[in-house]
């Protein structure tokens, strides 16, 4: 543990309120994600208390795996401030600058603290060659790797992080006494045993399983977002979510034809799995609370899980819309900055209905393709396979395979072709927003190689001040770039993933200066919720 009193004299005499942390503040905008119990009965409201207390262990897990350092000085300085910066990032690092260091940290850990300090990707790759029985632990996605003396060591992290566990355990397990659905409360006992047991495939099984549910969860670890070392370690998030009824309904369009997207995906038939014969559940929920990794940084709209691909071959994944979450995106960054950046007529195409289609194929799209990458002739996982970019390339391939899959959708007449530019403006318009987040962000890297690509194929261009959407170019374009993506997962090519973002991931000056002048705008909503993210 870092000294107290070490962290105070470094925030205070380093950073404290100055002109970069208010300057950085400035780029988020305060909402607030009410939470409605009037309609609940007291038993739900009995039932969602306790799930908040199991999230708010997710969030104290969290922080130990990205920077307990940060906790430490977040828990002790009197700078309101810096207080406030350290809890938007859940470290010390800007995740809208690149991770630059403040509060006195320096370079970010590439595995943050799920691996030893100064470890690198060929030392692990070397042990596991020289120690192939300890590779399966070492490459699990839920431990955490140590150094005992010359040896490495993975340690569970239901050992790791047992206590904090076994406090989520408890509450989980007193939220499904409460809870009037049996399935759900099977889940919930489920996923309180996993905690305890490191053992998340039972319980994501009874996940998928749930129909309909009032009430659901995210809870676990699920995303490897802080893993730029090996891109397997997962790190803690919780939602609580509560059904958005009509939403819902309106996702039934898209159900049916997942395994005609899958199939008709450009690769061979061998690295894209029939999809035909599974369920593809999708919720629009309302998410009046957060922690973890759906908390820190990037404020999600939506995610699809689980990300094990023993649950896609048996199962499937799961869409999760964030209603809430997704109405303050649109409205508060997505079109007024469209407004700024693209050509006036485009901009007025870029809606909230466009923004949702080109989401919703986006999740879609992280459960299709390949389910494991082929090298030397053996199945791998794609993450193991491809490494710390991974993340980046799995976001885009379900940003472009989406698009591709929406432009299949209306090419059968699922879709009316009459909103198609609609949608490509709106895939566009949202470019612009997730490239402000610049390439150390995972979203932002995968945006920033589409917008790259799109461009040197002539798909987007600069009109003036402004760019425009070429809508005659930008479809087989997209077909172009999914085929590349796809092929590159379906191979676990690591060398070819890096050299075609080195190509395309670098932020053009142009387009640079032109979002360095939008200061009005928020990069991103900072949500307020109801509930204490820490223990009172």
């Amino acid at each position: 543990m870092v000294p107290r009193l070490f962290l105070l004299l470094m925030a205070s005499t380093l950073f404290g309120a100055d002109a970069y942390v208010e300057r950085q503040l400035a780029k988020w905008k305060p909402v607030r994600m009410p939470y409605d119990s009037s309609k609940l009965s007291e038993r739900e409201r009995r039932m969602v208390n306790e799930l908040a207390e199991a999230s708010r262990a997710m969030e104290q897990i969290y922080w130990r795996q990205s920077d307990p350092a940060a906790l430490e000085l977040y828990r002790t300085t009197p700078d309101a401030l810096l207080k406030r910066f350290l809890f938007l990032n859940g470290s010390r690092y800007d995740l809208i600058a690149e991770n630059r260091p403040f509060a006195g940290a320096g370079p970010v850990p590439p595995g943050r603290n799920l691996y030893p300090a100064g470890l690198t990707r060929a030392q692990v790759e070397q042990y596991v060659r020289e120690h192939p029985e300890q590779k399966a632990a070492i490459y699990s996605s839920y431990t955490v790797v140590k150094r005992k003396g010359a040896t490495l060591e993975a340690v569970p992290y239901s050992t790791e992080y047992r206590p904090l566990l076994e406090h989520g355990a408890a509450a989980l397990r007193k939220a499904a006494a409460l809870s009037d659905d049996a399935a759900f409360a099977k889940f919930l006992t489920l996923r309180a045993e996993a905690f305890l047991k490191n053992d998340y495939y039972p319980s994501d099984l009874q996940w998928m399983d749930l129909t309909s549910p009032k009430f659901d969860v995210i809870m676990g670890p699920y995303e490897t977002y802080l893993d730029d070392l090996l891109g397997v370690k997962t790190s803690f998030s919780a939602a609580i979510l509560i059904r958005n009824e009509a939403e819902s309904a309106k996702l039934t369009l898209y159900q049916k034809f997942v395994p005609g997207i899958q199939d008709a995906l450009p690769l061979p038939p061998q690295d894209r799995p029939s999809k035909k014969g599974h369920t593809t559940p999708m919720e629009v929920m309302d998410a009046p609370f957060r922690t973890g990794d759906l908390l820190h940084g990037y404020q999600a709209v939506a995610d699809n899980l689980p990300n094990d691909p023993r649950i896609h071959a048996a199962k499937g994944t799961k869409k999760i819309f964030f209603k809430n979450f997704m109405d303050a995106r649109v409205n508060e960054v997505v079109l007024p900055l469209a407004r700024f950046m693209m050509r006036e007529d485009q901009a007025a195409k870029v809606t909230g209905e466009g923004y949702m289609a080109a989401t919703v194929m986006h999740e879609i799209c992280h459960g299709l393709g390949p389910a494991y990458a082929r090298v030397n002739g053996k199945q791998v996982d794609i993450r193991e396979a491809i490494g710390g970019i991974y993340s980046a390339l799995e976001e885009a391939k379900a940003d472009v395979t989406g698009m591709f899959g929406l432009k299949w959708l209306v090419n059968r007449g699922a879709l009316d072709k009459s909103r198609l530019e609609e949608y490509y403006a709106s895939y566009v318009g949202g470019i612009f927003r997730s490239v402000r987040y610049g390439i150390a962000e995972p979203h932002g890297r995968a945006e920033m190689m589409e917008f790259n690509f799109l461009a040197s194929q002539g798909a987007i261009r600069r009109e003036g001040a402004r760019w425009a959407v070429d809508y005659a170019r930008i479809t087989p374009a997209l077909t172009l770039l999914a085929k590349e993506l796809l092929e590159i997962e379906a191979t676990g090519d690591r060398g070819r993933a890096e050299r075609w973002f080195a190509q395309y991931d670098k932020m053009p000056a142009d387009l640079g200066k032109a979002l360095a002048a939008v200061t009005t705008l928020p990069v991103d909503i900072e949500p307020r919720f109801d509930f204490s993210v820490f223990p009172k």
